[in-house]
């Protein structure tokens, strides 16, 4: 008999299955990412700045290209075709959206515009551990603002989000380097034209990539990624820059400028660009920098000039900066390493040029936000997320719902969180199991014989829990953990269980 290829295709169920490259975020992770969020915006805000929010999608055309891995479809953004034969992509951060608000408000925003942002974000990147194609970022930017004192004061602001965060000081440090000091080192290998600024542009973003992966591969693996290329572990093989070794020492010695202190890297800076003018202007920026952070509190302690940063993308003019974090965490074979960067950004002054066709001085930061979670949790620091779940009321009575939700509504009234109970009332071990996997403080408990009288059962799921592990007889005879208070008292007893903790 002929096979019936629509039933079998009807019969066909999908894969419970996440994209590879993507995960689910359950309640506890959702709450604790919000909680660092506000606790980072309120430091935006106290700075001045102003939330900002921005479609997912914008046009190709918008969005440029500028994402490094240009061996994915659409150099690493989800782009698609819309009906109009517009091509719209997934924003792949929450710079390139800023931009196009800048040139679309001009006549609106005040000048300098500060802004902060938090989304997610796409890169159709190759996944693996721990890296993602969907991501949350928390952006800050000021816009309009041609002094360095706008990088300086997004650095400062840097430091004190991460203390807000509950990063200690000492656990990070915000370093500091300029784009016009690398471009003088790569004018002085033969790289950079000042007089024709976009000749060899593809050559110098391999080295940018290539010497933005110093603290991962070393000395060694950089140089590789200079010259012919670098084959990693798996076998995958990374086309080089194809840079002479003479090239590659003048790279490797700006890498290598940091000194003891601040002035010493700078004087040592200002030696390795040579009699580059674009150069010597970096260099002078950066003094500025440093002065001005110092003006502010932020001291070697927290922020430093540091010659390896040099981010990635194409885009950064002039000062870029990240945050490292300083201590060590175990690595998949339990080795220690340094956890590495959580932030980064900087200055960017010909983006919003692209629209306008006239310079516009822009600068700003971007915080990984599941890095930074990572971060936390690795320190035992994970924020307040306010995961404890709801008072969850029983259901004693199909016929009695209306009192249960009465009672929900009184204590959600009271600022409490509270819930009744959903599923099949029968079993009512299956309630407070259900309760017990919620997180709940406690089951509120009414029956017909409850009701009558006047009262109802507040059971404290969180010192039941305690008994259940072996509390002392004494500890349980001293606080009970169920009570029959009066129905009048309903909220009043349940404080009490959230007070004690």
């Amino acid at each position: 008999m002929a096979r019936d290829d629509g039933k079998a295709a009807a019969a066909r169920r999908p894969r419970a299955e996440t994209p590879r490259g993507f995960r689910d975020y359950f309640g506890a992770e959702v709450a604790a990412r919000k909680a660092m969020l506000d606790a980072i915006a309120a430091v935006y805000h106290r700075h001045g700045f102003e939330p900002l929010e921005t479609p997912a999608v914008e046009t190709v055309e918008a969005l440029g290209k500028f994402l490094p891995d240009v061996d994915r479809p659409n150099e690493g953004v989800f782009a698609w075709q819309d009906d109009d034969r517009d091509w719209l992509a997934l924003r792949y951060d929450l710079t390139a959206p800023l931009a196009r608000v800048a040139a679309q408000y001009r006549a609106d925003l005040p000048s300098p515009y500060r802004r902060y942002a938090m989304g997610p974000v796409w890169r159709n990147e190759k996944p693996g551990p721990g890296r993602f194609r969907q991501f949350y970022q928390c952006d800050a930017d000021t816009v309009g603002a041609p002094s360095v004192a706008a990088d300086a004061e997004i650095c400062a602001m840097l430091a004190e989000a991460l203390e807000a965060a509950g990063i200690a000081r000492g656990d990070y440090r915000v370093r500091v380097n300029n784009r016009k000091v690398l471009n003088g080192a790569m004018e002085a290998a033969g790289l950079f034209d000042p007089a024709e600024p976009d000749r060899l542009a593809p050559e110098r973003g391999i080295v940018l990539r290539a010497i933005d992966k110093l603290d991962r591969l070393g000395e060694e693996g950089v140089r590789a990624l200079l010259g012919e290329g670098r084959r990693d572990e798996s076998g995958d093989f990374t086309k080089g820059a194809g840079l002479s070794a003479a090239q590659a020492d003048v790279v490797l010695a700006f890498l290598a400028a940091k000194r003891a202190d601040g002035p010493a890297t700078l004087a040592r800076l200002a030696e390795v660009v040579g009699g580059s003018a674009i150069g010597a202007e970096g260099v002078a920026e950066l003094e500025t920098v440093a002065a001005l952070l110092d003006a502010q509190g932020v001291g070697p302690d927290r922020a430093e000039i540091d010659p390896a940063v040099v981010r990635g993308l194409g885009y950064y003019t002039g000062p870029v900066y990240e945050a490292a974090l300083t201590f060590e965490i175990a690595d998949e074979q339990g080795r220690p390493r340094q956890f590495g960067s959580v932030a980064g950004g900087g200055r960017y002054d010909d983006l919003v040029k692209r629209f306008t066709g006239q310079s516009v001085p822009a600068t700003g930061v971007s915080i990984g936000v599941d890095r930074l979670l990572a971060a936390l949790a690795a320190r035992g620091r994970a924020p307040a997320a306010g995961t404890m779940g709801p008072v969850v009321v029983t259901v004693m009575d199909r016929d009695r719902m209306a009192d249960c939700f009465a009672m929900a509504a009184e204590l959600r009234a009271a600022g409490i969180r509270a819930e009744v109970y959903l599923g099949n009332p029968r079993n009512f071990g299956n309630q407070l199991k259900y309760a017990d996997r919620r997180g709940a403080p406690a089951a509120i408990i009414e029956g017909s014989d409850e009701a009558a009288r006047g009262v109802v059962q507040v059971k404290d799921l969180r010192l039941g829990a305690q008994i259940a592990a072996g509390a002392s007889l004494e500890a349980w005879k001293a606080r009970p953990a169920q009570a029959e208070v009066p129905r009048a008292g309903l909220v009043a007893a349940v404080r009490a269980i959230l007070d004690r903790g």
